[in-house]
């Protein structure tokens, strides 16, 4: 439609599997999974639930007659109820036990963690297929020598490689933070009105036994292990703040790269991939803008600043239930997690097809390694019997020279040919090439990249064929 506003996190960026994992046939789809796991479980714990009531409800799980909820919600003003309501014309044998014993936030909540977990396990796809492709990129260019920056002024030289192992283990770090907050994702359970339990006691004849049961079953066939032991209403909102706080982090670590990516670019030492017939201005044809990076750069800060949003809605909850959370969650918890996806397509598209310029990256090393060079110079001169003091001061004032030429004149750097001229360095061509190899200059670069590498690549083997968690897929014993 093109009379009304769009969400560009659905029509322009995200990926059609994050789309679909907030979809709502997905989300309204998983409301009758549970409802359909609520009253099985109930049935096996001895409820007057007959099979022919559950094989309806299992038969209707994506039949959703949208029309009909609407309706249903323009009346009661209440979407699970709707939903109920609707679910109930569709399975007119079960409806009299849809939703039994249960409140809102039994299929409101528990969806909300399905998804999540679903999302997440999708983003660690996506963070693992970046990393891989780091992992080449930098195998590649472990020992290729470059300028490095520090407060984005010439510093010491370093590796092409060594600096792709800074951003991998920024998304490593992530990736952990990640492993860690899914394996940790309990289900919320059925708890009922304020987490007590007492609607699921009353159906039980007082079994505390039973409704512990119900939520074992629960839990078991939404593939679970836990439920989270005390809530409220709802599960701890601090679990959402946790969650996007990982895509906080995955957020904070691409923008870097891209920062970084944006920076090479204007140095022409690197650029990200740039298709044939792609515009990089419309004003001036000889552009190629980084703007891959720079939607990252876009997208990181809301997803960043989104992670504000469950800090807040899990500060405000009041007592054992409060709505104010319902509609910013409604946005925050999908939103963070489509742009993140955006994110990580992104960065792998960029490390799988960045072009390195070694021309570039050669002439800027040798723009400021005469400058760099100048300890090692000393150090070697005095070891030949020079004066220590009188050669700094000699190098002290070659340099001061040299870049103000350079500065004022805009000449070529020649303080190697003033330091080679000087009679005081008594230095030949072949010593000064020998100080000048760009090697001696980058320590262990080359060393702590393969070191890196191979503890990462013992780390990604483990990821290899993993099985990414899809709610959609854990009611396989449903046989739909």
């Amino acid at each position: 439609m093109t009379d009304r506003y769009e969400s560009p996190l659905c029509k322009r960026y995200a990926g059609e599997k994050m789309r679909h994992i907030f979809s709502d046939d997905n989300k309204f789809s998983t409301w009758r999974r549970l409802w359909v796991a609520l009253a099985e479980s109930q049935r096996e714990l001895g409820l007057p639930i007959s099979r022919a009531q559950i094989d309806e409800m299992k038969a209707n799980i994506t039949d959703i007659d949208y029309e009909a909820a609407a309706r249903f919600e323009s009346e009661t003003n209440h979407d699970v109820m709707a939903h109920i309501l609707a679910y109930g014309e569709k399975c007119p044998l079960a409806k009299p036990i849809i939703h039994l014993g249960a409140t809102s936030c039994y299929v409101g909540d528990n969806t909300d963690i399905l998804l999540m977990r679903s999302a997440l396990s999708h983003i660690k796809k996506l963070l693992i297929d970046l990393l891989e492709r780091l992992y080449d990129f930098a195998q590649d260019h472990k020992a290729v020598s470059c300028l490095a920056y520090t407060h984005f002024q010439a510093a010491q030289p370093t590796t092409l490689g060594k600096r792709a192992a800074l951003w991998m283990y920024d998304f490593l770090l992530d990736l952990e933070q990640l492993d860690f907050t899914l394996g940790r994702l309990k289900l919320a359970g059925c708890k009922g009105a304020t987490g007590t339990g007492a609607s699921f006691l009353s159906l039980f004849e007082n079994d505390h036994e039973k409704v512990v049961e119900l939520e074992r079953k629960i839990a078991a066939k939404m593939g679970f292990d836990e439920t989270y032991p005390v809530t409220g209403q709802t599960y701890p909102r601090k679990i959402d703040y946790y969650t996007l706080s990982v895509l906080s982090g995955i957020a904070q670590s691409a923008y870097k790269f891209s920062n970084d990516i944006r920076l090479l670019s204007h140095l022409k030492e690197v650029e990200e991939p740039f298709k044939s017939g792609q515009v990089g201005s419309s004003a001036m044809p000889y552009k190629k803008n980084p703007i891959d990076s720079e939607r990252i750069a876009s997208l990181a800060r809301f997803v960043t600043v989104n992670a504000l949003n469950p800090a807040l809605t899990a500060s405000a909850q009041w007592l054992e239930r409060t709505l104010d959370d319902s509609a910013n969650r409604r946005i925050a918890i999908p939103e963070a997690f489509l742009a993140a996806d955006e994110i990580l397509t992104l960065a792998a598209n960029i490390a799988g097809g960045l072009r390195v310029y070694p021309k570039m990256i050669k002439k800027h090393l040798e723009d400021e390694l005469s400058f760099i060079a100048t300890e090692n110079i000393l150090m070697h001169c005095v070891k030949k019997g020079g004066d220590r003091q009188a050669l700094h001061e000699r190098l002290r004032v070659h340099s001061a020279n040299a870049a103000r030429k350079i500065k004022e004149e805009g000449e070529e750097n020649d303080l190697i040919t003033r330091i080679q001229n000087d009679a005081a360095f008594g230095l030949t061509a072949d010593e000064i090439d020998g100080l000048l190899r760009f090697e001696n200059y980058t320590g262990r670069a080359k060393e702590q990249t393969e070191e890196f590498l191979s503890e990462l690549r013992a780390i990604l083997d483990t990821h290899k064929n993993i099985s990414h968690t899809d709610c959609s897929l854990q009611t396989t014993d449903y046989n739909l």
